[in-house]
């Protein structure tokens, strides 16, 4: 049975037990199972009675936390022993007085802190402590999670008990099992706004109304993590009430499942042909990362809005930003994509943080891509780095065309692949875009994500040559999707465009290309004239998604 399972029982099924704070004495010493590690475990338990916050340092030898009922009236009477041994023979403290105790929510919670110095010579790696009120008692064993200090001065760390799981040294709660039990979770966010929790496995499922009420009081995230990755969940993306409501189920028997995963050996095989295909080299293991919420026998999945979600993947190389990218891999059409990453290498490690809005297959490649026409263009640069991104493609493997116009159709396959969106099948969005074009699904999406509009006669134009102006509006509003605020009030609207002599040509976008000059994702084509009305490169629309995407910071 696990910790957390059997956290449940004592919480349901076990008698009755009042607690009581009292003075107790020292006497013996004995020798202590030698057990390496930073964890706790429950030993005996036989009342509602539960340890929290447990952490032990056999370097500054303390052993801090507390005990807590919900289940039965409490008084304040609690006892306390320290044992060395596993048997609960060789006692170290048998008494000891509570330093505090509070009643939140109808739980009442007994702080101790018992110093050991006093004790022993001995340096014991486990102890064992023992609540009871004469009748019943708990019993848990904790090992050292404290470190051994450069010098002298505070060394240690806080874990976390009844069956939840233990904070190492960073913060990070080591969680026991596929589940977070409710109570430590709550314990965490009274610690902090942005809580993490560390698994063995690949999947955790965690108590929605837990996460409910801690958005309430503040908090901002929870992070999840393993051996295969990492992933921060925004409390406010979660919806949690209409997830609930979806599910037919009430909050507090909704959880969200968190799952972290290796892909199957025949997925890594596609993954990795998907990887040469897309003209790249395979750097990372693909991951399979999935949200989830379930209640009243349903499960569906976590629409994260517009919101977009980090996860982090481990390479274990120094990686060029400019060459590397993280992707997402379409278990259906059998291909990459662009997901906005960034990378921080050290010491022949990189951390790379995929940002997207939904669960998929991610993985990260590297390419070194180069096109004939661009070797003295000005835009060399930055459309190589977009299409080592995967964002930006050639019209062959060694042509870009940079000076060649391009289509309101072409730049709107350009900000959904930049924006890594799900794509969204084509309907009566316009009336002159079929469905079976191939940039259909793509200006449907990018209309659902409020990136285009149309014109005034239900139209959207797709072959005609996108004009800098109507560029402009549209990274504008992509950069809006990102989440980043770019709008300037009016008066330096004004002062923005004072500049350019031909602004009064601009017919409708005047705010979208203000705050596109005021960003520096778009310039003049001239010291003083801004050419709204003119039509927009290849070249030119690749700069300006490189620049709109350096600010979202889904680039280096």
């Amino acid at each position: 049975m696990s910790q957390i399972e059997k956290k449940n029982v004592y919480n349901r099924e076990r008698s009755k037990t009042q607690v009581k704070s009292t003075v107790l004495k020292k006497t013996s010493k004995a020798l202590a199972a030698l057990m390496i590690g930073s964890m706790l475990l429950p030993v005996l338990a036989f009342a509602a009675v539960n340890f929290d916050n447990v952490s032990y340092n056999k370097y500054n030898k303390t052993v801090t936390g507390s005990v807590y009922s919900d289940t039965y009236t409490v008084s304040d009477n609690v006892y306390f022993s320290v044992y060395s041994d596993s048997a609960t023979q060789n006692v170290l403290l048998s008494s000891f007085n509570a330093t505090n105790f509070k009643t939140v929510d109808g739980v009442t919670y007994y702080d101790f802190k018992i110093n050991l110095t006093s004790v022993s010579d001995a340096v014991y790696d486990a102890v064992y402590v023992k609540t009871t009120d004469g009748v019943a008692e708990a019993v848990y064993r904790v090992l050292n999670s404290g470190v051994a200090p450069e010098n002298p001065i505070n060394s240690g760390s806080s874990g976390w008990g009844g069956g939840g799981g233990s904070i190492s040294n960073d913060g990070v709660i080591e969680v026991f099992g596929d589940s977070v039990d409710a109570f430590t979770l709550q314990r965490a966010f009274e610690n902090s706004k942005e809580v993490k929790l560390k698994i063995k496995g690949e999947k955790l499922a965690i108590p929605a109304d837990v996460l409910a009420e801690a958005l309430k009081k503040g908090a901002i995230s929870v992070t999840i993590i393993n051996d295969n990755g990492t992933i921060t969940l925004p409390l406010v993306a979660l919806k949690l009430e209409a997830l609930a409501k979806e599910l037919g189920a009430e909050l507090k028997d909704t959880k969200i499942n968190v799952t972290i995963a290796k892909v199957a050996d025949a997925t890594v095989e596609d993954v990795t042909k998907a990887v040469y295909a897309a003209g790249g080299t395979p750097i990372k293991n693909a991951v399979d990362f999935n949200v989830t919420a379930s209640g009243n026998s349903k499960s569906v999945d976590v629409d994260f809005g517009s919101t977009y979600v980090s996860r982090t993947l481990n390479v274990n190389k120094n990686l060029d930003a400019n060459k590397a990218t993280g992707a997402l891999y379409n278990e259906t059409t059998k291909k990459l994509s662009f997901v906005p990453s960034t990378f921080e290498s050290k010491d022949g490690q990189t951390v790379a943080t995929l940002k997207r809005n939904g669960s998929s297959i991610y993985t990260v490649i590297e390419a070194n891509k180069s096109f004939e026409d661009l070797a003295s263009h000005w835009s060399k640069a930055d459309v190589e780095l977009l299409a080592n991104k995967l964002v930006v493609e050639g019209v062959s493997d060694k042509q870009f065309q940079p000076d060649r116009n391009i289509t309101r159709a072409e730049f709107a396959a350009l900000v959904v692949r930049s924006l890594g969106l799900n794509s969204v099948t084509a309907n009566t969005y316009f009336t002159d875009i079929n469905a079976s074009a191939w940039y259909a699904d793509a200006v449907a999406t990018a209309s659902k994500a409020g990136i285009i509009n149309g014109y005034e006669d239900s139209t959207f134009r797709p072959d005609a040559q996108i004009t800098r102006e109507e560029l402009a509006a549209m990274i504008i509003r992509a950069l809006t999707y990102a989440g980043v605020a770019s709008e300037v009030s009016e008066s330096n609207q004004a002062q923005l465009l004072a500049k350019f002599k031909d602004s009064s040509k601009i017919v409708w976008a005047k705010k979208e290309i203000a705050a596109a000059v005021n960003a520096g994702i778009i310039n003049g084509l001239t010291d003083d004239t801004i050419g709204s009305a003119e039509k927009a490169t290849r070249s030119q629309a690749a700069t300006m998604l490189k620049r709109y995407l350096g600010l979202a910071d889904f680039i280096d």
